[in-house]
């Protein structure tokens, strides 16, 4: 409820259009409570009078009651949809840039799954409930409660079957309202379960077939789709079970009705027109309150997912904006880290420890080591992906705590291990690395990368439109075209995390010319598994289980560190290497 509530100022921009819905509805629902009593005198002062001039009098305002109530339904119906639409949009734009501005731990609280049903699931429910409670829930209530007063005042010696009926009918809403509400709660995570194995199966779906586990996936995926239809079916029986309930109360007290209106009939207290207009009512009542058992249910449905955008509307980034940022005034790009430690499970088992290394302006560090070693969790604290546990991490002297993020990151280019390339067109790729880039920068950063000679064979060339994930790419190319993105910002800091294990070895070297040559003064870590990849750099950090192995430059490592020269060993380094760089 508190969720729900806390989202009602997403209507704030709306609040015409919010109040024009219910107002509209108020007239419907007049027209439509009037109706039984004008039927009423039509039977019992027109038709039994024979006045026929009554009956068409009547008959006119019946009709003109009828019109009215249809421009109040129209009406209610398009502010409502309106408002509710609108509320939808503004709710899924500022979850989406919440989304946006997470950290890692923040995205690993939550899961692309769960977060993709947030997105779409979650905020359609509770756009639904939001157009239902404009516009029906302010039609049942009416119409309920109007209904008995007409009653009361109309048809006073029937009242007491409604003192009857309307409390068993209240007593079983609510109760099935309290069950629905705990079983859509299950539903909303039965469909996470779902999104995020469908999530997972879509990404990984060259691994399953090349290891042939179709069946086994298949085997995954009916687990969790026939939860989901389990507690789907519980969610709707609950649901359609109250429906016959309602209906059956409201036709006994019908019956009731009937047999109590034919003995005032035969003593002369009741009329004809009296008796159908209390069927009319009750039929009115029994609608009124399906319709807003109906609604209930839906806001019902709607509070799990309220609960659930509201967490992360609410939910606090771990890396957090300084309140007076320093600006970055020199653009030279050095980089320190200082004692720095991190930890994933912040549990004291640490990732890295006591990391010490300095990079100089324009120059480049190598960073190697085994799998699991730390190599791209450190690149990520740079641009701060993720916050260091204990020490600092400098750029220009600074600590990047300190700067603001924007700042911080347009001055870093980072090319990730996976090549991650969205689809539309390639220059909208390669501007996400300089939104104003010219044909000239974007050819010039595609040369460099060694993208430019299959770019220029695309129909289109910039304008070729590339499909999800860039699936009409090689892994090759792919790779070098997150390489040209990063390079067409010319960014004082360039992170290259195992950006060319794709790329062939001409390629490679082609790549690593061209960064020497056009980008002297960009301060460049060059993450790999490969020495051949590091072994240029002015300095190389040996990484094993999170700790400084060593640092130093081919050569001295080459000498004088046993891991460093078991990797080159490995990988086919020569024993004449060996001496010559001892010597």
């Amino acid at each position: 409820m508190k969720s729900a509530a806390g989202l009602f100022k997403y209507f704030r921009p709306y609040r015409f259009i919010v109040l024009l819905g219910p107002l509209f509805m108020c007239l419907e629902v007049g027209m439509d409570l009037i109706q039984p009593t004008i039927m009423q005198k039509i039977i019992d002062n027109g038709i039994a009078a024979e006045d026929n001039g009554y009956v068409l009098t009547m008959g006119l305002f019946m009709f003109g009651a009828a019109l009215l109530g249809l421009v109040g339904g129209v009406g209610s119906s398009i502010f409502s949809t309106r408002a509710a639409v609108h509320f939808s949009t503004d709710l899924r734009r500022d979850v989406f840039r919440k989304i946006d501005y997470f950290s890692g731990p923040n995205m690993d609280k939550f899961g692309a799954g769960k977060l993709i049903t947030i997105m779409t699931n979650d905020i359609t429910a509770v756009q639904q409930a939001a157009m239902m409670t404009l516009r029906i829930f302010v039609r049942g209530p009416i119409m309920f409660i109007g209904s008995i007063v007409i009653v009361y005042l109309t048809a006073r010696e029937l009242f007491p079957i409604l003192l009857v009926i309307v409390p068993i009918l209240v007593v079983l809403i609510v109760l099935f309202t309290f069950k629905a509400g705990t079983l859509f709660g299950l539903v909303q995570k039965a469909i996470d379960r779902v999104n995020t194995k469908t999530h997972e199966h879509l990404a990984g779906v060259r691994v399953v077939k090349a290891f042939g586990t179709e069946k086994y996936e298949m085997k995954q995926f009916t687990e969790v789709n026939d939860h989901l239809t389990k507690v789907n079916i519980r969610a709707d029986l609950t649901i359609m079970g109250l429906m016959p309930l309602l209906q059956f109360i409201v036709n006994m007290g019908i019956v009731f009705a009937i047999w109590m209106g034919a003995i005032k009939l035969d003593s002369g207290s009741m009329e004809v027109g009296m008796i159908i207009a209390f069927v009319n009512y009750l039929t009115i009542i029994l609608n009124s309150l399906m319709t807003s058992s109906a609604v209930l249910m839906q806001i019902t449905r709607a509070f799990p997912s309220a609960d659930r955008i509201k967490d992360v509307l609410d939910t606090t980034g771990d890396i957090e904006e300084p309140v007076r940022p320093v600006l970055l005034n020199e653009h030279k790009g050095e980089v320190e880290f200082k004692n720095v430690s991190f930890s994933y499970s912040k549990n004291g088992e640490h990732v890295l420890s006591d990391i010490n290394v300095r990079i100089p302006p324009g120059e480049t560090l190598g960073i190697i080591g085994g799998t699991g070693s730390g190599k791209t969790t450190l690149a990520k604290l740079i641009p701060r992906l993720y916050e260091v546990e204990a020490g600092q991490v400098l750029v220009n002297g600074m600590d990047i705590r300190k700067i603001s993020l924007d700042e911080l990151r347009e001055s870093i280019g980072f090319i990730t291990q996976k090549a991650m390339l969205f689809s539309g067109a390639i220059q909208y790729n390669l501007k996400m690395g300089k939104d104003d880039a010219s044909v000239e920068e974007m050819t010039a950063a595609l040369e460099d990368a060694q993208a430019w000679s299959f770019v220029k064979e695309l129909d289109g060339i910039f304008d070729y439109e590339l499909m999800q994930g860039a699936t009409n790419l090689s892994g090759g190319q792919r790779q070098r075209l997150s390489i040209a993105r990063a390079l067409v910002r010319k960014p004082e800091i360039l992170i290259i995390d195992d950006a060319t294990s794709a790329v062939d070895a001409i390629s490679e070297a082609a790549i690593q010319a061209a960064l020497k040559e056009h980008y002297p003064e960009s301060t460049k870590i060059i993450i790999s598994s490969k020495i051949s990849s590091v072994k240029e750099a002015d300095q190389i950090l040996v990484l094993e289980d999170g700790q400084e192995a060593a640092l130093g430059t081919h050569e001295e490592l080459l000498a004088n560190n046993p891991l460093y020269q078991e990797i080159c060993r490995i990988q086919g380094l020569k024993e004449e290497s060996y001496e010559s760089a001892r010597k």
